[in-house]
């Protein structure tokens, strides 16, 4: 019995140790696709499928749209390892008092969510949520997390990513969105293939003044300097570790 133990745990680690692989990849090559696109594809079934997605670099992508994901999606990114536990906290307190449910995953969550697994609330899925997204905040800057999911996030049917989301919705490159177009875009995250950003539902416009808002409250470009700086990439990650290591 404790062989098989032995037997399972070791194929485990060496499984979860192989899906690593794509997570250091990604660090620096741009993005191809995710399963999200590759599940709304098998599910389009007979029907047309058209997949509107373009990679565009960090540095071609507007300030005021990086800022609007993160009021609107993850106030706390820049501060957070992975998982926004006072916004857990406040999610199951709200859905314990009833209503429509509120969810809490941070922007790492959702690419940790998006590019590697399928949908669904299963526990396994979740345990695998998890350790991708702790292998994103450990392999990866907050400036590649941001970039990622500004590149992969579901914008319309079969629209994903920035450059496609703003063609698809007001005909213009990312670059030249404007602040309110790009709040826009935030502002029907939530229920993305439902909202137009165009020509958002009320509620929608209200929250992308909302977003405005809290953009310049939580201090805008100077949010994104700041954790553009970033930290230190843990030692075993270093040439110099390694090299340390053969030379002792």
């Amino acid at each position: 019995m404790k062989s098989i133990l032995r037997k399972t745990l070791k194929w485990l680690l060496i499984l979860l140790l192989i899906s690593l692989l794509p997570v250091i990849l990604l660090r620096w090559v741009p993005v191809p696709g995710s399963m999200l696109m590759v599940e709304r594809w098998l599910q389009s079934g007979d029907q047309p499928f058209e997949l509107q997605h373009r990679w565009t670099p960090y540095e071609q992508l507007p300030d005021s749209l990086k800022m609007a994901v993160i009021a609107a999606e993850d106030q706390r990114f820049a501060e957070h390892h992975g998982f926004d536990l006072k916004a857990i906290r406040a999610a199951i307190r709200h859905n314990e008092r009833g209503g429509s449910l509120r969810g809490a995953s941070t922007l790492s969550q959702q690419v940790a969510k998006n590019l590697f697994l399928w949908s669904g609330r299963s526990w396994p899925r979740k345990g695998l949520e998890a350790w991708f997204t702790l292998a994103l905040e450990t392999l990866w800057p907050k400036q590649r997390i941001l970039e990622v999911y500004l590149n992969i996030v579901e914008w319309d049917e079969g629209v994903f990513g920035a450059a496609a989301a703003a063609q698809h919705h007001f005909g213009v490159a990312p670059g030249v969105l404007s602040d309110q177009q790009a709040a826009q875009l935030a502002a029907v995250l939530p229920n993305p293939r439902r909202w137009s950003a165009a020509s958002p539902p009320p509620q929608a416009l209200q929250r992308s003044q909302w977003i405005r808002q809290q953009s310049r409250q939580l201090g805008g470009a100077h949010y994104l300097r700041q954790m553009e700086k970033g930290g230190e990439w843990p030692q075993w990650l270093r040439l110099k570790y390694w090299q340390d290591k053969v030379a002792e």
